[in-house]
């Protein structure tokens, strides 16, 4: 007798319209109604996909990409703001849920950004708003920390959904916050490549290997099932970046690419998956199979020694500053001039 659902997932193994944030929402929307077409109930999109992952911090010295930099600000989005809205309309129109990579603008701050994940609910609400704790390497030129506040795993009709974005899949200790909250469906989300080095003499980091290792060991470790959804180069992006630099030319093309997959609770691939051309890829999830490998290893039940270890995590959104004066400073009329 079945406990917990079976849940069809489509990862939106996608490019976006590149640095262009209303776009690249509306091919969101497109695609989420092809996957609810095709009976997905959760659908997911890569990392940063709006308005796109910055891979130009890799390629260039930061005093040639001040140009990039402001063009990234421009286009990265509100929360809310009217490319979430309308994403969020989407969702509860085709009583949906969806995950989405987002660059995320500060209400306070015209140049702070950060590399968030939204997953939204089947009515339209915010149920899980993260930013990346920590930028990779080099998008700490372009993104500021994030913080504990949306280390959080919804409770939904679909199971306890928790994400996690990129790099962050490495950090053991952001992975175990998520686990103790009972995650039966983890998310993961990628950029479409990450060049580390040139590809002359080889080393390059490869996405492919890297990124199945660390989803294949969350979802042995948690017990869960696991979709990784990484971004796809179109050759709109590639071009765009090409002819800024044609010496580029060779890393953008041979630096691996990365791919979208899914991940049971032994850690195995399931279902499709997809690297090398655009599109959505589906599984169907039978939750009930995290279940039965809780009986060999429950790193948050038994097959732990509390009394021995403790993990505090602090979620709360940091605020620039903390105002002790709560008048809200309405203008004062000095003027006498009746005309004024």
């Amino acid at each position: 007798m079945s406990s917990l659902p079976i849940v069809k997932v489509a990862a939106a193994h996608a490019a976006p319209v590149f640095l262009d944030r209303r776009a690249t929402a509306e091919k969101a929307v497109s695609l989420i109604r092809e996957a609810a077409g095709h009976g997905a109930e959760l659908i997911v999109f890569p990392e940063s996909y709006i308005p796109a992952f910055p891979v130009w911090a890799a390629l260039w010295a930061p005093i040639h990409n001040h140009d990039l930099f402001e063009a990234m600000v421009e286009h990265s989005v509100d929360v809310p703001g009217p490319e979430v809205v309308a994403i969020a309309n989407e969702a509860r129109r085709l009583g949906v849920f969806v995950s989405i990579g987002i660059s995320e603008c500060s209400a306070v701050s015209v140049g702070c950004i950060w590399n968030s994940n939204l997953l939204i609910g089947d009515r339209g609400e915010l149920l899980v708003h993260h930013r990346k704790l920590m930028p990779t390497f080099y998008e700490k030129l372009v993104w500021a920390h994030g913080d504990g506040a949306g280390l959080r795993v919804a409770s939904t009709r679909l199971g306890r959904i928790g994400a996690l974005i990129c790099g962050e899949n490495t950090n053991p200790l952001a992975r175990y916050a998520l686990m103790a909250q009972g995650e039966h469906l983890h998310i993961s989300s990628w950029p479409p490549l990450w060049p580390t080095r040139p590809p002359r003499g080889g080393g390059n980091y490869d996405n492919v290997a890297a990124n199945r290792l660390r989803v294949g060991a969350h979802c042995f470790e948690a017990k869960a099932f696991g979709v990784a959804c990484a971004g796809f180069m179109d050759r709109r992006m590639r071009d765009f970046l090409v002819d800024r630099d044609v010496g580029v030319a060779r890393i953008v093309d041979e630096t691996p690419r990365a791919v979208s997959l899914f991940v049971d609770p032994t850690g195995a691939t399931v279902g499709e998956w997809r690297q090398d051309e655009e599109g959505l890829v589906y599984a169907e999830l039978d939750l009930d199979r995290c279940i039965e490998p809780k009986q060999f290893h429950d790193v948050v039940g038994y097959y732990n020694r509390f009394d021995v270890f403790d993990l505090t995590v602090t979620r709360e959104r940091p605020r620039p500053a903390s105002w002790v004066d709560r008048d809200p400073g309405t203008p004062v009329m000095l003027s006498d001039d009746p005309a004024a």
